[in-house]
């Protein structure tokens, strides 16, 4: 899966989602954003880990970048990608385009630790998780990283 992203999210702008200039509030990004990156880390940490209750993950750093307005009615997809695969945390980044024209809407880049939701303290990612990170890496993401 070197090389390529991972589609993390498929919906749509509902006219609720609205605000009162006429587009996405940026609530509903957030939203979005967080859905996919359910699927993003759940794809890294795997089904084993679903049944162990005391890791999670916190973010501890996002930023959007917002690109095009999103009207109501507007068909999203979200694709996401690692950046970069550290010792207890992963940096990614999800894009947000219309699916049916490949607009960009939004770029949503986050840290996330890897967490032990019982002591409250980072907790390294497994050899597992941390081989389901790299695959999801870009090439480039990786060769970035590899130059760092």
């Amino acid at each position: 899966m070197s090389g390529q992203s991972l589609v993390t999210y498929v919906g749509v702008a509902h006219p609720w989602m609205c605000d009162i200039m006429g587009h996405m509030n940026v609530r509903h990004y957030a939203a979005m954003f967080d859905d996919a990156s359910f699927q993003l880390l759940g794809h890294i940490t795997g089904a084993d880990s679903l049944a162990d209750a005391s890791r999670g993950w916190a973010d501890v750093r996002s930023e959007v970048e917002y690109k095009h307005e999103t009207k109501a009615g507007a068909l999203l997809t979200i694709r996401s990608r690692v950046i970069k695969t550290g010792r207890s945390s992963v940096t990614f980044e999800q894009v947000m385009s219309g699916s049916l024209d490949g607009v960009v809407h939004a770029i949503n880049r986050t840290v996330s630790v890897r967490f032990d939701l019982t002591a409250r303290v980072a907790v390294g990612l497994d050899a597992e998780m941390r081989a389901r990170a790299e695959a999801l890496q870009t090439d480039a993401a990786a060769n970035e990283n590899s130059a760092g």
